[in-house]
C-alpha cells in the first residue's frame, strides 16, 4: 500500500498540471481564434472571476500589437471597466491610462473623457483629491462635446467625493448643477442616485424638509425604474434604502411615529432570508424609533437580534452603530452598568475604525453615564473635535483650489499657444525675406553688369523695405507683449503684494517686543476668523457641547477678547433677570454666531471708538440683542449689504426672529435682533 501511494500521488499531480496547461491553452486559443478587435461578452459572463481576469490579461496582451483605432481603444476601456468590477484597481488604472494615451494620439474627445472618468474611479477610494481632478477634466470635455448625460454623471461623481470628504456645501452646489443637466435624461438610475445623495447632503446641512423632498423624488425615480423592467431585486434594495433615509429624517425631526409606521412593513421573512444586512438595519432603526417614541416593549430584543445578525456577517461598522443605540437604550432604562459596558465596546470599535463622528457621539453619552471618568471623556471629546477642526481647516478648500489651478494652467497654455503662433508667423516672414534675398542674389549673377548694378540697387531697396517692415512688426509685437506683461504685473501680482504690505507694513516699521507680540496676536486672530468661517457650516453638531459650559461666560469672553485686538472699546450688558439655561441650544448657537459676525463687520468697516453689546429680556419670552457702535455708519437705502449682514439676517429668519438695522453716515450703526424663545 505504501508503495502504491507513492506512485499514485505523482500521477495525480501530473494529471492536474496537464489539465491546467490544457485549460490555459484553451482560453488563449479562444481569444486568438476570435476577431482580434472584439470582446466575447457571452463567454465572459459565464466564466468565474479568476478566469475573467486571465481572459482580460490575454486580451490586453494581444492589444499591444494592434493598430490604434477606435475598436482597440474601446477594448482597453472595456478591460479597464471589467478589471474595476473585479476589484483589481491597479490593472484597471493601467488599462484606462493606456486608453487615455491612445485617445489623445488620435484626438478622440469622447474616449479621452471616458478614460479620465475611469481613472478618477480608480482613485475614488484612496485619493479623493486625485479622483476629483480627473472627474473635473472629464467634465470639461463632456461639456465641449455636449454629452449632457455624462456631464451630469461627472457632477454627481464630484459631489460624491465632496460628500464623503465632509464638504457638504460644495457637494450641494455640484449636485444642483448635475440635476440641471440630467432633468431630461433617460438615465433614471443616475437621477435616483443624485436625488438620494442630495437628500443625504441636505440632511447633513440640517435642511430636513428639503432633504425629505429629494428622497421622495428618488422614490418617484424608483417607480419609473419599475416601469422600465429594471432588475426587481435592485429596485427593492433601492426602495429599502430610500425608506431608511426618509425615516432617519423623521427621527431627526422628532416624528418617530411616522418612522415606525414606514419601517414596520419592511420587516418581512423574504428580507430576512435574502438580505440579512438590510433586515438588521431596518430592525435596528425601528427599535431606535420606538425607543425615542418611549415605546420600550421588545426594543432590547430587537437591538440584540440586529446586533447578532451583523456580527455574524462580519460588518464591524454596523456592529458599532447597533451598540451605540443599544447603550443609549440602556441609558433610557437607567441601567448604567449595561449602558456603560455597551458604550465602552462601541467606543473601542469606533477608535479602531477611525470613525470620528461616532467616537464623538459615544464620548458624549459616556460623559452622562460614567461620573468617575467624566472629565477624561470630556477632554477626549475636545481633543478629537479640535483635531477634526484642524484637518477641515487645512482641506476645506482643496477642491476649489483644484478647479482654480486647472483653469490657471489652461489659461497659461492658451497664452503659450498664442506666443507660439506669433513665433511661427515671424519665422515664416523671415523665411520669405531670406528667400527673397536668395532670389535677388541668384538674379544678380545672371544679369549683365549694367543691369546688375541697377538690379542690385532695386533689390537692396526692396530688402531694406522688407526688413524695415519686419522690424516694425517685431517692435510692435514686443511692445504689445511688454504692455500685456506690465498690465498683468500691475493688476494681478502688484495688487496682491500691495494688499499684504498694507496689512502688515505698519507693524513692520516697529521692532519693539510689544509690537511684535501684538502683530502675532493679529495674525493669530485672523487665522481664527478664517477657520471660523470655513468651518461654520460643519460645527453646529459640535456646538452642542456648549450646553455643558456657562454660555454667558462664553459671550463675555468673546466680547472682552475684542478689546485686545483693536483700539475700540467693547462693552457687554446682559439683563440680570435672564437665565441662559432656559434657552434652547439652537438659539445660543445663533446668538453666538450673530455677535461674532457683527463684531467682524465692526472691525472691518465701522472705525468705531466704542461698541455696546446688550441682551435684554422683553416680557417673559422675548429676547432682544442690540449691537451699537459710534463708527462711520452708512446709508441703508443705497449701500449694498455685504455677506456679514446677509448671514445675520439668514440666521435670524431661520429662527423666525426679527432683524433690523439703523444707520446713517457719520452717526454709527445699531443692529437689533429679536427672538421669541
Amino acid at each position: 500500500m505504501r508503495f502504491k501511494s507513492k506512485i499514485y500521488i505523482p500521477i495525480l499531480l501530473l494529471t492536474a498540471v496537464i489539465l491546467l496547461v490544457f485549460y490555459n491553452r484553451r482560453i488563449e486559443l479562444k481569444i486568438r481564434n476570435q476577431n482580434q478587435n472584439t470582446f466575447d461578452t457571452e463567454y465572459f459572463n459565464k466564466i468565474s472571476g479568476t478566469e475573467k481576469e486571465r481572459y482580460l490579461d490575454s486580451l490586453v496582451s494581444d492589444l499591444k500589437y494592434q493598430k490604434n483605432d477606435s475598436a482597440v481603444r474601446n477594448l482597453y476601456l472595456k478591460a479597464g471597466e471589467e478589471y474595476y468590477y473585479l476589484n483589481n484597481i491597479k490593472k484597471s488604472h493601467s488599462s484606462s491610462l493606456t486608453a487615455l494615451k491612445l485617445s489623445r494620439e488620435e484626438n478622440d474627445s469622447s474616449r479621452i473623457a471616458k478614460s479620465l472618468y475611469f481613472i478618477g474611479d480608480c482613485y475614488e477610494s484612496t485619493q479623493k483629491d486625485s479622483a476629483y481632478y480627473f472627474y473635473l477634466q472629464a467634465q470639461k470635455i463632456y461639456l465641449k462635446i455636449h454629452d449632457y448625460s455624462k456631464l451630469g454623471q461627472m457632477y454627481f461623481n464630484k459631489a460624491y467625493v465632496l460628500f464623503y470628504d465632509g464638504n457638504y456645501v460644495e457637494c450641494e452646489v455640484e449636485l444642483t448643477k448635475g440635476l440641471e443637466y440630467l432633468k431630461d435624461s433617460n438615465n433614471i438610475k443616475l437621477l435616483y442616485s443624485c436625488n438620494t445623495l442630495m437628500g443625504n447632503c441636505l440632511e447633513k446641512l440640517f435642511m430636513y424638509d428639503q432633504a425629505l423632498k429629494y428622497h421622495q423624488l428618488a422614490l418617484r425615480n424608483l417607480k419609473a425604474m419599475k416601469k422600465n423592467n429594471t432588475d426587481s431585486d435592485e429596485v427593492n434594495n433601492f426602495n429599502i434604502s430610500s425608506v431608511i433615509n426618509i425615516c432617519n429624517l423623521y427621527d431627526l425631526k422628532g416624528d418617530y411615529s411616522k418612522s415606525i409606521m414606514e419601517l414596520k412593513p419592511l420587516l418581512t421573512k423574504d428580507l430576512r432570508k435574502n438580505w440579512p444586512r438590510f433586515y438588521a438595519i431596518v430592525l435596528s432603526n425601528l427599535a431606535y424609533s420606538k425607543m425615542k417614541n418611549k415605546e420600550y416593549k421588545n426594543v432590547e430584543s430587537m437591538f440584540l437580534e440586529s446586533l447578532k445578525i451583523v456580527d455574524s456577517l462580519g460588518y464591524t461598522s454596523d456592529v458599532m452603530y447597533k451598540k451605540i443605540h443599544l447603550g443609549e437604550f440602556y441609558l433610557t432604562q437607567k441601567d448604567s452598568l449595561k449602558s456603560l459596558k455597551t458604550l465602552q465596546e462601541a467606543y473601542t470599535v469606533s477608535i479602531k475604525l477611525k470613525n470620528t463622528n461616532e467616537t464623538l457621539n459615544t464620548l458624549k453619552l459616556l460623559t452622562r453615564i460614567d461620573s468617575r471618568k467624566r472629565l477624561f471623556y470630556a477632554n477626549q471629546y475636545i481633543a478629537i473635535s479640535d483635531s477634526i477642526n484642524s484637518i477641515q481647516s487645512r482641506t476645506k478648500n482643496k477642491y476649489a483650489r483644484i478647479e482654480y489651478e486647472t483653469v490657471k494652467v489652461e489659461d497659461e497654455n492658451k497664452v503659450l499657444t498664442k506666443k507660439n503662433f506669433y513665433i511661427l508667423i515671424f519665422s515664416f516672414a523671415l523665411f520669405l525675406a531670406l528667400s527673397a534675398i536668395s532670389v535677388a542674389i541668384y538674379l544678380k549673377y545672371k544679369n549683365k553688369e549694367l543691369r546688375f548694378v541697377k538690379q542690385q540697387q532695386s533689390d537692396s531697396d526692396e530688402i531694406y523695405q522688407l526688413l524695415s517692415e519686419q522690424q516694425n512688426k517685431i517692435n510692435a509685437a514686443k511692445e504689445e507683449e511688454k504692455n500685456k506683461i506690465a498690465k498683468e504685473l500691475h493688476d494681478g501680482v502688484m495688487n496682491k503684494v500691495y494688499g499684504v504690505r498694507m496689512n502688515l507694513g505698519f507693524f513692520n516699521s516697529k521692532t519693539d517686543e510689544k509690537t511684535i507680540e501684538k502683530r502675532k496676536q493679529y495674525i493669530f486672530e485672523l487665522q481664527n476668523i478664517e477657520n471660523e468661517i470655513r468651518t461654520i457650516s460643519h460645527d453646529l453638531n459640535q456646538d452642542s457641547f456648549l450646553e455643558s459650559n456657562d454660555f454667558n461666560t462664553l459671550l463675555s469672553n468673546l466680547i472682552k477678547s475684542q478689546n485686545e485686538i483693536s483700539k475700540t472699546e467693547f462693552n457687554y450688558f446682559v439683563d440680570e433677570r435672564f437665565e441662559w439655561e432656559q434657552v434652547q441650544n439652537i438659539y445660543k448657537i445663533n446668538f453666538y454666531r450673530i455677535i461674532q459676525e457683527a463684531l467682524l463687520n465692526i472691525h472691518k468697516y465701522a472705525k468705531a471708538l466704542k461698541v455696546d453689546v446688550k441682551i435684554d429680556l422683553i416680557d417673559k419670552d422675548v429676547l432682544q440683542l442690540s449691537i451699537i457702535d459710534d463708527g462711520a455708519g452708512f446709508d441703508i437705502n443705497t449701500a449694498k449689504r455685504g455677506i456679514g449682514l446677509s448671514n445675520i439676517k439668514e440666521r435670524t429668519n431661520s429662527l423666525k426672529g426679527n432683524f433690523e438695522v439703523k444707520s446713517k453716515p457719520g452717526e454709527g450703526t445699531e443692529i437689533i435682533v429679536t427672538f421669541t424663545i
